[in-house]
């Protein structure tokens, strides 16, 4: 007799962590998974959203959606907060309706920016721009919609395949010698398939009776700036025989983005490792490895 799998359902189609989802539920055979996202479902329609949800009937939801432009949300704030905010209080309340748990995504944009350590999930709050403080309405109106959520907020994502800092980088120099990175932001580069084995992590200790509800906090480990992780970029790719620039280095006044950045966003992922036993990975590590896939064509996303 066949033993039947936790259903999962995603939300989220188009993301590179929606993707790096949908490989992991692959590769790991323990769950099945249901996945919606636009053009089905449009995440700020309540109505259509709680009924995915409540005839879905799903063992566990994954919300893995978010307006994530960061500098156009200084000019759309209602759209960023339909998308950060009202979109995670509906399906938190549908959720709730028939007892199934919530893991969503959240960023160290939650913060000031203005740190002498790691942030831990309970530090204060402070974010500085539009993007932040919809992510951080989203946190609060979920975990009032549905207690039995957990948040992982996370920061500095990138991927073998898909628009990111490792793939911009790769990108410029082909047509570019020289380029000038930002050097007084500070973080922790996070390979989002990393994060998406720590979501399906949290889904298997939730859905064993096991879980732990409230904020946490995922990232890779060791802090570097923009700058540092553009240099071993082009280390990687020069060991590979690709086209590398020589960097420089620049602040954020001279860069002019429209929203502000945190200045610090390395995550205290202490909490997480304790409550669920998921440990951080070395970043520089992980990077080859992305490296790696990009060669032969792996984890595309």
């Amino acid at each position: 007799m066949n033993k039947t799998r936790p259903r999962i359902l995603l939300l989220g189609k188009s993301g590179q962590l929606a993707r790096a989802l949908v490989r992991a539920v692959g590769k790991s055979g323990d769950f099945d998974l249901v996945q919606l996202g636009r053009p089905e479902l449009d995440v700020t329609d309540a109505a259509a959203l709680s009924e995915a949800i409540l005839e879905g009937k799903p063992d566990i939801l994954v919300n893995a959606t978010a307006y994530t432009a960061v500098d156009r949300a200084e000019d759309e704030p209602e759209a960023a907060f339909a998308v950060n905010a009202a979109a995670p209080e509906a399906m938190g309340k549908a959720a709730a309706e028939i007892g199934c748990p919530v893991v969503h995504v959240s960023t160290d944009y939650v913060f000031s920016g203005e740190a002498a350590r790691p942030w831990r999930p309970e530090d204060p709050t402070g974010p500085e721009g539009v993007y932040g403080a919809s992510k951080l309405a989203g946190e609060r109106a979920l975990l009032a919609a549905q207690p039995q959520s957990v948040i992982l907020r996370t920061g500095w994502l990138y991927a073998a395949q898909g628009a990111n800092f490792l793939n911009t980088m790769l990108r410029l120099a082909e047509s570019r010698d020289q380029l000038a990175v930002v050097d007084d932001q500070t973080g922790c580069p996070t390979l989002v398939d990393d994060l998406a084995e720590a979501i399906l992590s949290v889904c298997r200790r939730v859905l064993a009776g096991e879980g732990r509800w409230g904020v946490y906090h995922y990232g890779g480990a060791g802090a570097v700036t923009w700058y540092d992780f553009a240099q071993a970029i082009f280390e990687e790719a020069r060991d590979r025989g690709l086209p590398a620039a020589e960097v420089s280095r620049t602040t954020t006044a001279a860069f002019g983005a429209r929203a502000p950045r945190p200045t610090y966003s390395v995550l205290d992922c202490s909490s997480l490792e304790r409550d669920y036993g998921i440990g951080q990975k070395e970043w520089r590590g992980r990077l080859k490895q992305a490296m790696d896939w990009r060669g032969k064509g792996e984890a595309k996303g």
